[in-house]
Order: C-alpha cells, then sequence, then structure tokens
C-alpha cells in the first residue's frame, strides 16, 4: 500500500478490501498493504517495546459460547474464500498466481454477477444466526460483518454499479497506473521458476483484452450519462504518456528479466528477453496507445466539463452513498458542509492566539508567508529533525501507561526513509510491522529537501503516525488473535484515520503543545482535515469550481498553489474519501465527552481508550455502540 501517508497525503487506510469496492469502486476508494521497506540508515527504535506488556485480548481463539457462534465462525472463513476468490487484483497484490481466467474476469459483467450472488449468499446465511445467542465479542463481530456486507450489497446493486462500474478507474487509482507495478520486477508475486515468467507474460499478453474491458465500461457509461470529469481524462492521458514514454528495454514491464535465474542457462535466458520484447512490443504497449487513443478522441470531447458528482446523472445519489461508505455515517453533505466552515472558524481563531504568541503581529496570511520563509521554523540538519522525533518518541514513552491500559507488544522504529524513496514520499508514514512481532512497526520521517520541512510539525505528525496514532492502532488489532480477520486486518477511514486524527488532540493533555510552535503544527494539520470538509462537499454537492476549491485552500491555510491544487484534484477523483478523517476523529472526540460527563469522576481514559481499541477498526455506529455499553456497565 503502501503506507499510511502522513498529512495532505493521499492517505491509505486499512481497510478489508471486499471484492465489491475493488471492482466497482476501484477510484473512490484506497487499499492499503502496508509493506516494510528498509530504510538506508540505521534505525532509532522507540523503547515503548523494550519491556513486557500485556496484549490487548487473549491470544487464544474464540470462546465458543454457542452453535451459533460456531456458525458465525464459518460463515466469516467462507464469505472470505469466496471474496478472495473473487478478487484477482487482490490476490496479485498479495503475492498469489492466479489463472488466467481470473485476470480476465476484471472489469465485466460477469465479476459483477458473481459478487452480487457471494454477497446475497453470505447475508441470507447471516440472517439464520440468532444473534442473541451470541456473545458480547461475536456480536460485535457479527455487527461489523453485517454493515460491510450490507454496504457491499448497497455497492453492487444494479443503479449503483451502473455509475460506478461504467467508470473503472481514474488519474487517483486505476489498473492502467497499478498494472506496472504488478508486471514489474516489483511484483509481489514470486519470479523464481520458467513457469512463474510464463505466468507473468501470459498476463501482459492478456492485457489489451482487459483494457478492451474497460473501454466497454466506459461506453456503458456513456450511452446512460455516467461519465468522468475532463480533468480525471487529461491526467489519465498524462499518465499513459508517461508510461509510453519509456523505451521498451527500460520499462517496467521489461525489468523481470534481470530476476531470471541463471541455472536454467543461457539459451533460456536469450529465450525469455526476447519472449519479453515482443510481449511488450505486441501486446503490452499497444494496449496503453488504444487506451489512450479512446479516452482522448472518444471519451474526452464528451466528459463532463464541471469536477463535481453533481453534474454527472445520478451524482446526488451516489454522492450520498460514498459518505456513507467513507464516514459510515449516513450525513448530509449539507451538514458536513457547515461542520467544515464552523471547524475552520474555530481553528483559524485558535492560530491568531498562537501567531501572536510566536510574536508575529501581521495577518493570519501573511504568517502563512512568514512560516515558509523563516529559516527559525525549517530544520537545519537531518539530525535536527531526527532527534526531535526522538524526543518525542521517548515522551510518548513516559505518558503511554497513563492513557492506556495495553501497549503494542510489536516494536516501533523511528528512521528515515531511504535515498530512493523520499523524493516522492510525505513527511511522514506508518509501515505497520508483523503481528507476532518479529517484524517492527515502523514511523518513517523524510529528510528530502529540508526547507520544505517543518519543524512546527514534529510532533503531532508522530502522534499521528507513530505513537499512539496508526502503531498502537494497528498493532493492538493485529496482535489481538480472538479478534477473526477482518477486524484484526481490515477497517474503515473514518475509524483508522480518525483514531490517528484524535491521537493527536491527546498531545494537549500530555503536555506536548504547551510550545507555541508545536501547537500551531497541529492547527495547521487540523485545518487542512476541516478544509476538507467544505472543499470535497462544495466540489461534489455544492457545484463549487476546481478553481473555487483550490483558492479556497489558499484562502484559509499556508499550503502552496501546488498542494492545494494536488489536493483538489484528489477530492475529484475519489469523492467522500477526504470527509472520514475529520468526521471519525470528531465521533471519538464525542464519545470520549460522552463517556466523561455520563461517568463523572469514574470516568477512566485508559478504559476508554481500550474500549476504543479492543476491537479492532469499527464502523462509527458500532464503536458508538460499543462505548454505550461500557458506559452503562461501568454505572452499574
Amino acid at each position: 500500500m503502501g503506507l499510511i501517508r502522513g498529512a495532505g497525503a493521499a492517505i491509505p487506510t486499512v481497510p478489508a478490501r471486499g471484492a465489491a469496492s475493488w471492482c466497482l469502486l476501484r477510484g473512490t476508494a484506497l487499499v492499503l498493504a502496508l509493506a516494510l521497506t528498509t530504510a538506508a540508515s540505521a534505525p532509532q527504535t522507540s523503547s515503548l517495546v523494550d519491556r513486557p506488556v500485556p496484549q490487548a485480548t487473549a491470544k487464544a481463539g474464540f470462546v465458543r459460547q454457542s452453535e451459533a457462534a460456531l456458525a458465525l465462525d464459518r460463515l466469516f472463513m467462507d464469505d472470505s474464500r469466496a471474496e478472495q476468490a473473487l478478487d484477482p487484483l487482490g490476490a496479485l497484490e498479495q503475492g498469489e498466481q492466479i489463472p488466467l481466467d481470473r485476470f480476465l474476469l476484471l472489469f465485466t459483467p460477469e465479476l459483477v454477477h458473481r459478487l452480487r450472488e457471494t454477497n446475497a449468499a453470505t447475508l441470507a446465511r447471516l440472517d439464520t444466526i440468532d444473534r442473541d445467542q451470541l456473545d458480547d465479542a461475536h456480536r460485535i463481530s457479527y455487527d461489523v460483518f453485517r454493515d460491510a456486507k450490507l454496504q457491499e450489497r448497497d455497492t453492487l446493486a444494479p443503479q449503483v454499479e451502473a455509475l460506478t462500474a461504467v467508470r473503472p478507474f481514474n488519474h487517483f487509482g486505476g489498473f492502467h497506473v497499478e498494472f506496472p507495478g504488478l508486471a514489474s520486477s516489483e511484483t509481489p508475486v514470486p519470479l523464481e521458476t520458467p513457469a512463474d515468467f510464463d505466468a507473468l507474460l501470459a498476463r501482459d499478453r492478456a492485457l489489451p483484452q482487459v483494457f478492451d474491458h474497460a473501454i466497454a465500461r466506459f461506453r456503458e457509461g456513456m450511452a446512460g450519462g455516467a461519465i468522468e470529469s475532463r480533468l480525471t481524462v487529461r491526467n489519465m492521458i498524462a499518465q499513459i504518456d508517461t508510461i509510453l514514454a519509456q523505451p521498451v528495454q527500460r520499462s517496467p514491464f521489461y525489468s523481470p528479466v534481470s530476476q531470471y535465474p541463471a541455472r536454467y542457462g543461457a539459451g533460456a535466458k536469450r529465450r525469455i528477453v526476447s519472449a519479453f520484447r515482443q510481449t511488450i512490443s505486441q501486446s503490452v504497449y499497444p494496449a496503453y496507445h488504444k487506451l489512450r487513443a479512446f479516452l482522448a478522441e472518444e471519451y474526452y470531447p464528451v466528459a463532463r466539463g464541471d469536477a463535481g458528482l453533481w453534474a454527472m446523472k445520478g451524482g446526488d445519489r451516489l454522492y450520498r452513498l460514498l459518505i456513507r461508505n467513507h464516514t459510515t455515517l449516513p450525513l448530509d453533505p449539507d451538514a458536513v458542509h457547515d461542520l467544515g466552515l464552523g471547524e475552520v472558524a474555530r481553528i483559524q481563531r485558535e492560530m491568531e492566539g498562537v501567531k501572536t504568541e510566536l510574536g508575529y503581529a501581521g495577518p493570519l496570511k501573511a504568517f502563512f508567508d512568514e512560516l515558509r520563509v523563516n529559516p527559525r521554523y525549517h530544520p537545519r540538519t537531518d539530525a535536527q529533525l531526527a532527534e526531535g522525533f526522538r524526543a518525542v518518541g521517548r515522551k510518548v514513552e513516559a505518558q503511554a501507561p497513563r492513557y492506556f491500559l495495553h501497549l503494542p507488544r510489536t516494536p516501533l522504529l523511528i528512521q528515515p526513509y531511504p535515498a530512493y524513496r523520499a523524493r516522492y514520499e510525505a513527511g511522514g508514514s506508518y509501515s505497520q510491522g508483523a503481528p507476532d512481532g518479529s517484524r517492527p512497526g515502523v514511523f518513517f520521517y523524510n529528510t528530502y529537501d529540508l526547507k520544505s520541512r517543518f519543524l512546527t510539525g514534529i510532533t503531532t505528525l508522530y502522534l499521528h503516525e507513530g505513537a499512539p496514532g496508526h502503531h498502537f492502532q494497528i498493532s493492538l488489532a493485529q496482535e489481538n488473535a480472538s479478534l477473526p480477520d477482518f477486524q484484526r486486518f481490515g477497517g474503515n477511514t473514518a475509524y483508522v484515520e480518525g483514531w490517528a486524527l484524535y491521537a493527536e488532540t491527546l498531545g494537549y493533555e500530555m503536555g506536548f503543545y504547551k510550545d507555541p510552535m508545536q501547537h500551531w503544527g497541529t492547527l495547521d494539520d487540523e485545518m487542512l482535515r476541516a478544509m476538507r470538509l467544505v472543499v470535497d462537499t462544495g466540489i461534489h454537492a455544492k457545484r463549487w469550481t476546481r478553481e473555487q476549491a483550490i483558492d479556497y485552500m489558499l484562502a484559509n491555510s499556508g499550503m502552496g498553489r501546488s498542494d492545494a491544487t494536488a489536493e483538489v484534484e484528489r477530492y475529484i477523483a475519489n469523492p467522500g474519501q477526504a470527509l472520514s478523517y475529520k468526521i471519525g476523529a470528531l465521533t471519538i472526540q464525542r464519545l470520549r465527552r460522552k463517556a466523561e460527563t455520563e461517568l463523572g469522576p469514574r470516568f477512566d481514559i485508559r478504559a476508554f481508550h481500550d474500549q476504543v481499541l479492543g476491537s479492532g477498526a469499527l464502523p462509527m455506529p458500532v464503536l458508538e455502540a460499543k462505548v454505550d455499553r461500557w458506559i452503562a456497565g461501568q454505572r452499574g
């Protein structure tokens, strides 16, 4: 998946990717594959994990209390197998060799038909299980699973498919830009035997058919009025041009030949080299040329000029569904917009006060410029940045037992991006560790172009990406072997990013933001998330133009034009996803206030966090119901 990105980047989440969302909403759902990358320099280790700590929950399997629980466990396993069989890209990304016929299902009505059948069968079986006969843990799992399957059913509905499947990819997430990685030497699929190389070549040769399937879907959308924006089409064409600009022997499609095992002999190597050249020249590149020609000559002339979904037939209804899918809540776009405006105004008021603390008397907008150019706010050396993050890590280590009953067993490393990655990465990110603790989690920070980095964001970035943000949430979930896999390793953006944003706010009560520079940094990051509520709904529900959205972000933050443009174009391509961060955080904050109010002196922050983190990533309604039950239990 990359990685869970830092503020302002395209943020992959940790969702349990259902085949439905993968195939129908490829451009509107982000996919997480948190892979550990070796760093170029020696890592620094947070000692949060240097001592034994208790696990979040029991390591043993489910406590079998009823036939209903057994039936539910079987259903989870059966559904997982069924979904995996209908997720060819997911299988490839997980390193699985798949039959060619599964690959050729991509973007076909047949795949959608099979997904609907699987979903309907699963829901029918779920309805036969008596929820009242389940223990508390199984009831939560039942509710999470049911929510996911109902969301999947809604996504697969014919009236929704007619708006989504007919736009099979866009510039923000698309098979056309993901396939080169799957066909390169970087593919997760092993390249160890001649059969492995033959299978890769077979997929390359099948690319024209897969693109034809996608083109057929695009044409369905043209006929029905469900069409991408011109902005999105232009960006897709530019992406394809970048791919085609590479000579065959320097393309990612040719790179696997370097891995052909020498033990099979020089003759075999010559044959494989010839096969790759021929396949790329006669199948792969012609397929991209055909796709480009279709997009430029046939699709672009009829693409919608307005960026928002409101301009697409059925777009208003689709936007509401996407808001529900991403936030897990049935929210009204106008209400979200107004909420965002209120949050932006609140944060600006706080910024005014911090600006004064930092000794600046001019207007806020001018201070944004001051921050960009004044060396005071930027690291001078890699070491200064490194020590800043390590210092925050030590403070969190000292404070964590006051706020959490359970700490992750998985080690957390603090280290810079390796040089070959740094230029293209955000300011920071998290890469998950192994469930058994054998591979650490890693908080990566960026030392590329130091003058573009800010000392002000050190604390909030570490709290979000490292501890107690993504590292705590992800590690505690996957270490909890009592949970089914979709809770251990799955989730939704509202919960995953909502927790990380909530973790940033713990810096206030931990005393980390008494330093006005660090206080400014967390407000600056919070402003981005608040503006997303305004701009995403502005574009897709209130008929804002791309330029209007960019201007709003420039007027209310210290973002540069290029960053603001990238953000806005992300929201255009991926409607509703950006809302989930702030909505998730506000929900967790509201639940905490509710618990504090109702429990009074009996409120225990450690126990509250245990409730939030103890069942994996939950949809917001399931999380709220769980917290409500806990509150009732604490009151007796």
